[in-house]
C-alpha cells in the first residue's frame, strides 16, 4: 500500500488503537516552557504521578522573559514567578532547563533544531501551537493544551485522532525580493485562516526542496495560521547537513541509522491526499498583510482588495477598522514608527544576517524605532561573533537578549496604542502585541527595507536600485 511520509511517521508511533478513530499515539520529544508548564505539573503533584520519561522532555525560558538586563533580578512578578516555578519543576523531575543564564536558551521552536535535538522522523510536541516548526525536519510536530501536556509528561502518549492530508505543491522561480516568509503568506492568503483546518500539510515541489533548513522552519511554523494541525517536509540531504555538527547530533553510529532512515522518510509516489493545491512561485511577490489574521495578506504593490462576498465584507469591515485602512487603496507610503524583528518565524542567523546585509551603512529613518530579538543565546553569540551586532547598532537599531519578546506583548515588549508595527512574527491578531497595536506581518527582508525608508515601499524596485551584497 503506497503511503504518505506522514503515514509511515504517524503508523511507526501508535502504541495501540482505541477504536477506528482513536489512536494511542507515542511522543518522541516534549518541549516545555514557563506558561504552560506550570498548570501541568500542578495536576500530576496533586494526582501524585510522577513523570514517566523525563529524559524525553526538554525545558527553556522564552514566552514571558525580559529581553534586557537579563543578568539582574526580574522585575515582572509573574515572569519571575512563572521562570522560577519551571526551574523547581525541572529540578524536582531531573528535566534538561535552559535557563536564562544558560548558553542554550531560547524560544523553544529556535533551540531544538539549531541544538540537534529536533531529528527528522519523531513525534514532537508542546504546549504552543507553533510547534509545527519542527515538521520542517521530517517530522509529526503540533502543538498541545495543558491537560494534554500533563498526559504525555505522565504517559509519554497522546490519544489522537489522525487528521486528514493535504499537500501543497509549489514549483516556478523566486521573484526579486521573494523569502519564504512571503511564501507562505501568499498560501495563507490563497486558502484562508480555515483552509487547513483538520488537516496535516505537506510541502512538496522543486521550491521547497530548494529551500534550506531556516526557510523551511518559517513555512512549517505558519502552518498553523490557515488553521492546519501542523506541516511537514520530506528530510534530505540539506536536513542531515543542517544537523551534522549541532550540539546534540546522533554520533557517527547513529547518523548513520539517521541517514538511511531518512531515505525511507518519503511519499510514495502514488500516495493519495485528502486535497491537493499547485502553486507558480512566479506568482508570488514581497507580502505584507493588511488586516487582524494573516490570510488578509497583499502583494505589498498591490490595493487592499475590495470585498465581494456579503458574509466576508462584514468581517473584513471591522478588521479595516482597527487598522485604520480602506478598501482599494495602497499601504505604499504608510508612515511606519516601530518594527519587530525576531520570534520563532524569523529570528535565526540566517534572517538576521540577511538584514544586516541590507541594512550595512545604512541608518534607520528618523521616525522608527527598531528592535532585534535574537531567537536564542546561540544566535546572540553568532551575531557578536560576526559583527552583526555592530552594523545593527551603527544602523540604529536596538539588539535585545533572546525570547519571544513583542511577538506576543506578554512581557514589556508592547507596541503602543493605535501604532503600527511591521513584524516579523506570525500572527497580526487585534491586541496582539499590546492593546490597540495594529500589526503588519512581513518578511525580515521587508522589515529591514522598511525600517530604513521609515515607510512601506515598493520592495522589488528598492532592491533593484540597492543590490543586496
Amino acid at each position: 500500500m503506497n503511503k504518505t511520509l506522514f503515514d509511515k511517521i504517524w503508523e511507526s508511533h501508535v502504541v495501540f488503537s482505541l477504536n477506528k478513530k482513536i489512536d494511542v499515539l507515542y511522543i518522541d520529544r516534549h518541549y516545555i516552557h514557563e506558561v504552560t508548564s506550570p498548570q501541568a505539573f500542578e495536576e500530576l503533584k496533586n494526582k501524585k504521578i510522577s513523570i514517566l520519561r523525563s529524559n524525553k522532555i526538554i525545558a527553556t525560558t522564552d514566552h514571558n522573559v525580559p529581553t534586557t538586563n537579563q543578568n539582574l533580578p526580574i522585575k515582572d512578578v509573574l515572569s519571575k514567578f512563572q521562570i522560577k516555578t519551571l526551574e523547581k519543576n525541572c529540578d524536582e523531575n531531573g528535566i534538561l532547563f535552559f535557563g536564562l543564564k544558560h548558553d542554550f536558551q531560547g524560544i523553544v521552536h529556535v533551540i531544538g533544531p539549531e541544538l540537534g535535538i529536533t531529528l527528522p522522523g519523531m513525534t514532537i510536541v508542546c504546549g504552543d501551537s507553533h510547534t509545527s516548526t519542527h515538521g520542517a525536519f521530517g517530522c509529526i510536530a503540533f502543538g498541545i493544551g495543558t491537560s494534554q501536556v500533563a498526559m504525555v509528561m505522565a504517559t509519554q502518549c497522546l490519544l489522537q485522532s489522525k487528521p486528514k492530508q493535504m499537500r501543497i505543491k509549489l514549483t516556478g522561480n523566486l521573484n526579486l525580493g521573494v523569502s519564504a516568509k512571503d511564501i507562505i503568506l501568499y498560501i495563507i492568503s490563497k486558502l484562508g485562516p480555515d483552509g487547513g483546518t483538520g488537516y496535516f500539510i505537506e510541502y512538496s515541489g522543486s521550491v521547497f526542496k530548494n529551500m534550506n533548513m531556516e526557510e523551511r522552519m518559517t513555512v512549517c511554523n505558519m502552518s498553523i495560521e490557515m488553521g492546519a494541525r501542523g506541516g511537514i517536509i520530506e528530510p534530505d540531504a540539506t536536513t542531515l547537513k543542517y544537523l551534522k555538527y549541532k550540539f546534540f547530533y546522533p554520533k557517527e553510529k547513529e547518523f548513520k541509522k539517521l541517514k538511511n532512515l531518512c531515505k525511507k522518510l518519503k511519499t510514495d509516489k502514488k500516495a493519495l491526499f485528502n486535497k491537493e493545491y499547485e502553486f507558480n512561485s512566479d506568482q508570488i511577490y514581497p507580502m505584507i498583510t493588511y488586516g487582524t489574521n494573516p490570510s488578509m495578506c497583499i502583494n505589498i504593490s498591490d490595493p487592499i482588495p475590495i470585498e465581494k462576498i456579503k458574509n466576508k465584507k462584514k468581517i473584513k469591515m471591522k478588521s479595516l477598522k482597527y487598522m485604520g485602512f480602506i478598501e482599494g487603496k495602497y499601504l505604499l507610503g504608510l508612515k511606519i514608527n516601530y518594527v519587530f524583528i525576531g520570534s520563532c518565524t524569523n529570528s535565526r542567523i540566517e534572517d538576521i544576517l540577511l538584514i544586516s546585509k541590507i541594512i550595512k551603512n545604512k541608518k534607520k529613518a528618523d521616525n522608527v524605532s527598531v528592535i532585534v530579538v535574537p531567537g536564542s543565546k546561540q544566535v546572540y553569540k553568532k551575531m557578536i561573533n560576526s559583527g552583526i551586532n555592530l552594523i545593527l547598532l551603527n544602523a540604529g537599531f536596538e539588539l535585545r537578549q533572546p525570547g519571544c519578546s513583542a511577538c506576543l506583548g506578554m512581557n514589556e515588549d508592547k507596541i503602543p496604542y493605535g501604532e503600527y508595527c511591521l513584524s516579523t512574527s506570525n500572527r497580526n491578531f487585534e491586541g496582539r502585541q499590546g492593546k490597540g497595536a495594529r500589526t503588519l506581518l512581513a518578511s525580515p527582508l521587508v522589515a529591514a527595507i522598511t525600517a530604513i525608508e521609515g515607510k512601506i515601499v515598493n520592495i522589488t524596485e528598492y532592491i533593484k536600485n540597492n543590490p543586496i551584497k
